[in-house]
């Protein structure tokens, strides 16, 4: 697949955008582990609240291998053209529209998968950033509001005419949010009704999920989100065994104590002590679920990492779940 002067080998699979998630740690951890490429959280296209702590991480790009693959959320083209050439000038190697965000609070200003109820207005975007940002644009869409309003086919066909070099589609409608189960038949008549790359997107959990969605999809390609909290390999993972490339195992317990320890090192060192540690927290929770431990041990060791308020603490505790003879390492892969 190609977009622009990138080129991911068959079938890729991306990270996907996942606000509060798929920070500048994960990100790297995700590629170093075999993604085709990663996404970054969704960046508002309203500069004046760029300055915010918030923002100011979500343009941060330091060090991160290339494509720099940067989401913008908004719903006005002046605005979305000059937040599009702005990130280019940071080092965005990509732009990506989020029109798949159901989040209440960006669907009541009429942005993320809110948008897919305006196709005028999404063909407006769509051309002030494939005119403007002098980088491939991409597009990240729902199927639909809801099941009655169903519209992906034809969205699909405004990006096309407006110069998009790909699209993925989340297999819900805004609606549903993350109920029930991916509809990849739908994402399948995506495929079918444009000549545009297609990534397939939501309840791909695994090897067999992702044969299975690719398969009956026929898309280009995959985008992991969920499935990859607290196993940041399963995009290389599943990118590994769809090109037929010798699969990594699945990490063992050693191994994922030791990634938890680099994970929660890199957002003490992105967002500072403090906040790190808070922030940590849920990817640890993650993690742990993964550690096979049972159920009674997992919810006493969550309880001790969760308790812990200070950033050394932290590390001490996780560094006491590595096998002796393990070096912890940073967010580059360097012992630490």
């Amino acid at each position: 697949m190609q977009l622009g002067p990138w080129e991911f080998a068959d079938p890729p699979v991306f990270l996907a955008p996942m606000a509060g998630v798929s920070d500048r740690p994960f990100r790297l951890l995700a590629r170093r582990m075999g993604a085709s490429a990663a996404v970054s959280e969704m960046v508002t296209s309203q500069q004046q609240l760029w300055d915010s702590a918030k923002s100011r991480h979500r343009l941060d790009h330091t060090a991160e291998p290339s494509p720099r693959i940067v989401q913008l959320l908004g719903n006005e083209p002046g605005a979305l053209a000059a937040a599009a050439r702005e990130n280019v000038n940071r080092g965005a190697d990509i732009i990506d529209l989020n029109l798949g965000c159901p989040a209440k609070k960006v669907c009541s200003r009429a942005a993320g998968s809110a948008l897919m109820g305006d196709t005028g207005l999404v063909r407006e975007l769509l051309q002030a950033l494939t005119e403007n940002a002098g980088v491939p644009v991409t597009l990240k869409m729902r199927l639909g509001l809801d099941v009655g309003r169903m519209n992906a086919e034809t969205i699909a066909g405004i990006a096309s005419d407006a110069g998009v070099a790909m699209l993925t589609v989340h297999g819900r409608t805004r609606a549903a949010g993350y109920r029930g189960a991916a509809d990849h038949d739908a994402i399948a008549r995506v495929v079918d009704a444009t000549d545009l790359p297609v990534l397939a997107n939501g309840d791909i959990l695994g090897i067999d999920d992702a044969r299975r969605v690719l398969e009956r999809t026929r898309a280009a390609g995959l985008m992991i989100g969920r499935g990859a909290q607290g196993r940041p390999w399963l995009p290389g993972r599943l990118r590994a065994a769809l090109a037929g490339e010798p699969v990594p195992e699945e990490p063992g317990a050693a191994e994922i104590a030791a990634l938890m320890r680099e994970h929660a090192a890199a957002l003490h060192r992105q967002y500072g002590p403090r906040q790190g540690v808070r922030i940590a927290r849920k990817h640890l929770g993650w993690y742990l679920e993964q550690l096979g431990r049972g159920e009674a041990a997992t919810r006493a060791l969550r309880a001790e990492l969760f308790a812990v308020e200070d950033a050394a603490d932290q590390l001490r505790r996780l560094d006491a779940l590595i096998p002796s003879g393990d070096s912890p390492t940073d967010d580059s892969g360097r012992a630490a």
